[in-house]
């Protein structure tokens, strides 16, 4: 019994505890190295915000190693996963960052085809957009598209519509 109570509990070795707070501290780093707007909606607490806040202030090599030491002894009180979904919803490598950015083309290659009934529905997803500034942007975007004209309207819809869900998320 002594045998099977031995393989349940196995101690981590130095050496995986060490690849994990190198992990946090690169996560630190990262997290350090963004926009405030996207610190904001991370969900940590004041003390790793606050640390996060003076990151730029360290600006010599060993003064940032140290703050990057700082900001993993700090995540360690945080949910790692629940920070990272967030981190990849604005990562442009992940796929759900890229299944979000499909189905923004989605939405306005429909805009632009099915007209009301698309923006209905949309309007349905998204209670807050502003529906006369949208069917603005998809009125010159159909009329660039049958004047055969570079999509510049059309690229200024989506970019609305990705404001619009970047606040939403």
């Amino acid at each position: 019994m002594s045998d099977q109570f031995e393989e349940e509990y196995e101690e981590k070795s130095k050496s995986q505890i060490k690849r994990e707070f190198l992990a946090l501290q690169d996560l630190g780093a990262q997290l350090a190295g963004l926009k405030p707007e996207m610190l904001n909606r991370l969900p940590i607490n004041d003390a790793l915000r606050k640390a996060l806040d003076e990151s730029p202030r360290h600006t010599k090599h060993i003064a940032r190693k140290r703050h990057n030491q700082y900001l993993g002894k700090l995540l360690r009180d945080h949910d790692v996963d629940a920070i990272m979904a967030v981190l990849d919803q604005f990562d442009t490598a992940s796929r759900e960052y890229n299944n979000r950015f499909h189905q923004l083309e989605r939405w306005r290659e429909r805009l632009l085809d099915e007209g009301d009934d698309a923006l209905q529905e949309l309007m349905q997803e998204y209670p807050d957009i502003d529906s006369q500034h949208l069917r603005g942007l998809v009125r010159q975007a159909r009329q660039e598209r049958a004047r055969e004209k570079p999509p510049a309207a059309a690229r200024k819809l989506f970019r609305y519509l990705r404001e619009v869900a970047e606040k939403n998320l």
